[in-house]
C-alpha cells in the first residue's frame, strides 16, 4: 500500500472497525481481512502475551487448523523474539538460518506452526503490540505476495498494532484482579469494587456482584475472561460435549481440579478450566493430552460440574466394594453408636475396605476429608499424587471418624483438638502400621492416615543411585568415624536410603543402634529405639544413651536441633560413624542450615564425609511408554539443565530418543507406575572445608562441590529421562523451570 491516501483510508476503516466491536474475540473476523487486503498477505496472527504463563498464545490466526498455539518470550521463535525485544522484525526467508542470525545470533523460526496448519511461511512481518510502554502481544503478517517487505510495511504494521492496543488493551493485557474490568467499564465504582475483592473468592465475587450490585451475569463472564486472558465458555450443551476418550485424565481429577475437556460443534478440542492462570495444572493437562493444540477457556466450577455430571467412572469405587472378605483387622470389632443410621458392621466393613484398598494401590497416605453439606471424600496419595477413591455420605462421617479412633486408641468424645494414634491391620498375612492423625475442621473432623513401610530393608543397589554415587556412598560409609547426612523433604525416601546403608553395613563385626520416630523398617541384629518426645526422650536422649551402649554405627532419625546436631557431631569425632536426616533442600543448603543452627563450622567439616540429598519422581509404566525422539526445544532446555559445562557427559546424539506416558491398564492409565529416587551426593573435600571455614554462600560451595564430583539433582533426573525410566516431565518439576524458560 504505497499510496499514503490509501494508507489514511485503511487506518480510518480500521479505527472505525474497532470502534464496533468491544471485545476483539468478536471483531477478528472483521479486522482481519482488512488487514490482509491492506498488506497484501495471506494470513496473519495475533499473540496474546499471557502475564500468568509468561508466555505468547496466538489465539487470533487466520489457521483454522490449530486452536491455540503457544510459544516461549525468547529467542526460540520469530514472536518470541519480538516480544523479548520489544522491536518489530521483517523477515524475507524465515527458513535461512544465516540471515535469522543477524538479527539475532541465537533466532530460531518455530516450524511447529507451518507442520500444524499443513502449510509454509514465506516471509514475516512481526511488531509488538504495546499500550503505553507495556507490552501487550504481538501481531504478524505472514506470506505478503506482492513485493518484498519494506520499511513502509513496519510502519503501517505498528499503526494497526497501536489501534488494536490501545482498543483492545484489557483484553490483551488482562487485569491485576478478578473483577477490575468492570470498575474500567463504569459498571461498577472503584469502592464497590474494593469492598469485597480482597478477601472474595471468583465465586463468591460472581454470586456478590449479581445479587447485591446487580451486574448481567454477562458483563462479570466478560471481566473474568479479561483478568484470566481466556474465553468464558457457559454451560451450553447443544454446543459444547464433554469428551474423555484418548486421554489419560479420569473423571475424579476433572473434579477435583474443576477441569473438563469439551468438543464444540467442528470437533475442536477445549480445555475449560476453573483457574485457567494455575500454570502447574496446564502444564500436567498438557502432559496427558499429548497436544498443545487445543483452546483454553475459563468457566466457574458449578458450569464444569454440569458437564461432567453422568459421566462418573464408578470403576474405583467398585474395585473397593469386591474387595476379598479374607482380610480381617488385627485389633478387635468394638461396637459404637454415634447417631448414625446404618448398621455399625457396614461402617467397619468401610473403613476395612478402605485400608485394603490402600494397600492395594501402594497408597502411603490416606485422606478423609469432611465436606459442607456434601459427601465425605476418601483419597489417597499414590506415587506421590492425591487421587480421590470414593465417596462417603455426609451421614456417616461422624462414625466412620469414630471407627478409626476405637482403633487408634483416641478419644471419640474428643473432637475439638487434634489427636495422634496408631493403629494395625493385617492385609495378605502382614501386619501393617498405620499412622492416624485427626484435626478438627469447620467441616467436621479430617483424619490422614501415614501407612508405615513396615518392610524389609532394601539393597543399596536397589535404591537407584547413579553409578558414581553407588560407588563414593560405599566408601564413605565405611570410614569409621564421621557424619553422613540423607536429606530431602518429608516422603523423599530418606529412611528408605537409610535402612539401605544401614543394611550394607549390617555385619556381625558392627554393633548398630538406631533411634527414630517412628520405626517403620526392623532389620536382623539392629538394636533400634523408638524416641518419645511426649516423655522428654527426644533424639539428643537416645544419642547419649547409645555412647554408653558401645557402638560402631549410630542412626539418629534427625538432626532436628542445635542439642541433637551437636551430639550427633561429638560422637562423631569419638570414633563412631553417625547417620542422621535433614529437612532441607539440596546438599549444600544442608551446611548452611546446620551453621545456622549454631553448629561450630570447623567441627562440623572435620565431621562431615558426605551429605546425600534426594527426591522421589514418578517413573514410567514399563508397559506402555512410547519412544519418542524429542524436539529441539526440548533437547535445548536438557543441554539447559545439564549444564554447558557438563552437557558433553550425556553423550546426547540427534538418534537419541525419550520416553513419555501413554496409559493402560497396568497403571490405571496414568502412565506411571511407582517412583524412584533422584540423588546429589556431596563428598567433603580440603577446598571444600575451606569455603565452610570463610562461611562461603550456598552458591559458591554447590560450584565447588560439582567441580569436587557431585551432579545435582536435577542432572541426576536427566540421566533417568535418557534412561527411560521417567520423562522430562519430571526434570520440569525438579528444577522448577519449564521448558520454555
Amino acid at each position: 500500500m504505497p499510496n499514503s491516501s490509501l494508507q489514511s483510508d485503511f487506518i480510518r476503516a480500521l479505527q472505525t472497525m474497532v470502534e464496533q466491536h468491544s471485545s476483539l474475540s468478536a471483531a477478528f473476523e472483521h479486522l482481519q481481512p482488512l488487514i490482509l487486503e491492506a498488506f497484501g498477505a495471506q494470513s496473519m496472527s495475533i499473540f496474546q502475551r499471557r502475564s500468568h504463563h509468561k508466555d505468547l498464545v496466538s489465539r487470533y490466526h487466520t489457521s483454522n487448523e490449530i486452536r491455540e498455539l503457544k510459544v516461549a518470550i525468547n529467542t526460540q521463535s520469530i514472536a518470541g523474539y519480538v516480544a523479548m525485544a520489544q522491536q518489530a522484525v521483517k523477515i524475507t526467508n524465515p527458513y535461512n538460518e544465516n540471515a535469522l542470525r543477524k538479527i539475532h545470533n541465537k533466532l530460531r523460526f518455530d516450524q511447529k506452526y507451518d507442520r500444524l496448519r499443513h502449510m509454509r511461511t514465506d516471509n514475516i512481518l512481526s511488531v509488538p503490540i504495546k499500550y503505553k510502554g507495556v507490552l501487550l502481544g504481538v501481531l504478524e503478517i505472514e506470506n505478503k505476495e506482492v513485493e518484498e517487505l519494506n520499511d513502509d510495511d513496519i510502519t503501517l504494521a505498528l499503526n494497526v498494532s497501536d489501534i488494536i492496543g490501545k482498543a483492545y488493551r484489557y483484553q490483551l493485557g488482562g487485569t491485576a484482579r478478578a473483577f477490575d474490568y468492570l470498575a474500567h467499564n463504569g459498571s461498577l465504582s472503584a469502592e464497590a469494587l474494593s469492598e469485597f475483592s480482597i478477601n472474595a473468592s471468583i465465586s463468591q465475587g460472581t454470586h456478590q456482584l449479581k445479587n447485591k450490585h446487580k451486574i448481567s451475569e454477562k458483563l462479570i463472564y466478560e471481566a473474568l475472561s479479561v483478568y484470566f486472558q481466556v474465553p468464558f465458555i457457559d454451560y451450553l450443551p447443544r454446543k459444547y460435549k464433554s469428551t474423555q476418550s484418548n486421554t489419560k485424565l479420569s473423571i475424579s481429577y476433572l473434579k477435583r481440579n474443576h477441569v473438563v475437556l469439551l468438543k464444540d460443534t467442528r470437533d475442536r478440542l477445549i480445555v475449560v478450566m476453573y483457574e485457567p492462570n494455575n500454570t502447574d495444572l496446564v502444564m500436567e493437562i498438557e502432559s496427558a493430552l499429548g497436544t498443545q493444540n487445543y483452546q483454553l477457556a475459563f468457566s466457574l466450577p458449578h458450569q464444569i460440574l454440569q458437564y461432567l455430571e453422568g459421566n462418573e467412572n464408578q470403576t474405583v469405587t467398585n474395585k473397593i466394594n469386591e474387595i476379598s472378605n479374607k482380610v480381617a483387622l488385627k485389633k478387635d470389632t468394638h461396637t459404637f453408636n454415634d447417631n448414625a443410621p446404618e448398621k455399625e458392621s457396614d461402617i467397619v466393613k468401610m473403613v476395612s475396605n478402605i485400608l485394603i484398598e490402600a494397600k492395594r494401590l501402594n497408597a502411603s497416605d490416606i485422606h478423609i476429608d469432611p465436606e459442607h453439606e456434601r459427601p465425605t471424600l476418601v483419597r489417597m496419595r499414590v506415587d506421590g499424587v492425591v487421587r480421590d477413591i470414593k465417596e462417603i455420605p455426609a451421614s456417616q462421617h461422624n462414625s466412620v471418624v469414630a471407627r478409626i479412633k476405637i482403633m487408634s486408641d483416641l478419644n471419640i468424645a474428643e473432637k475439638r483438638i487434634p489427636q495422634d494414634g496408631k493403629l494395625t491391620f493385617i492385609a495378605s498375612q502382614k501386619n501393617v502400621e498405620v499412622r492416624v492423625a485427626t484435626i478438627p475442621t469447620v467441616a467436621g473432623e479430617g483424619i490422614v492416615l501415614r501407612i508405615l513401610a513396615g518392610n524389609d530393608a532394601m539393597p543399596i543397589e536397589k535404591i537407584n543411585l547413579a553409578k558414581h554415587n553407588i560407588d563414593k556412598i560405599k566408601k564413605m560409609v565405611l570410614i569409621p568415624n564421621g557424619v553422613i547426612l540423607v536429606v530431602g523433604p518429608t516422603g523423599s525416601g530418606k529412611t528408605t536410603t537409610l535402612h539401605a546403608i544401614l543394611g550394607f553395613l549390617n555385619t556381625p563385626d558392627k554393633k548398630i543402634w538406631t533411634a527414630e520416630d517412628p520405626v517403620e523398617i526392623t532389620q536382623y541384629r539392629l538394636q533400634q529405639v523408638q524416641v518419645n518426645p511426649k516423655i522428654g526422650f527426644t533424639f539428643a536422649k537416645a544419642l547419649r544413651a547409645f555412647l554408653r551402649a558401645d557402638p560402631d554405627v549410630i542412626l539418629i532419625g534427625e538432626m532436628r536441633d542445635k542439642e541433637t546436631a551437636n551430639a550427633g557431631i561429638e560422637a562423631s569425632l569419638t570414633g563412631h560413624l553417625v547417620l542422621s536426616t535433614l529437612h532441607t533442600n539440596s546438599a549444600p543448603e544442608t551446611i548452611t542450615r546446620l551453621l545456622d543452627l549454631g553448629i561450630d563450622p570447623v567441627n562440623f567439616s572435620d565431621a562431615c564425609i558426605g551429605i546425600l540429598a534426594q527426591r522421589l519422581i514418578r517413573t514410567l509404566c514399563s508397559s506402555c511408554k512410547e519412544r519418542y525422539t524429542p524436539s529441539d526445544i526440548e533437547v535445548a532446555f536438557l543441554h539447559r539443565q545439564y549444564g554447558d559445562e557438563y552437557v558433553d557427559e550425556l553423550a546426547f546424539t540427534p538418534e537419541t530418543q525419550l520416553c513419555g506416558p501413554k496409559g493402560c491398564t497396568d497403571c490405571d492409565n496414568t502412565g506411571y507406575t511407582g517412583r524412584t529416587g533422584v540423588h546429589e551426593l556431596l563428598s567433603m573435600t580440603p577446598e571444600l572445608r575451606g569455603l565452610i571455614y570463610k562461611g562461603s554462600s550456598i552458591p559458591e560451595m554447590q560450584k565447588q562441590a560439582m567441580q569436587d564430583g557431585m551432579r545435582t539433582l536435577t542432572q541426576d533426573t536427566i540421566i533417568k529421562v535418557l534412561n527411560g525410566e521417567a520423562d522430562i516431565a519430571q526434570v520440569q518439576i525438579i528444577s522448577g523451570t519449564s521448558i520454555g524458560h
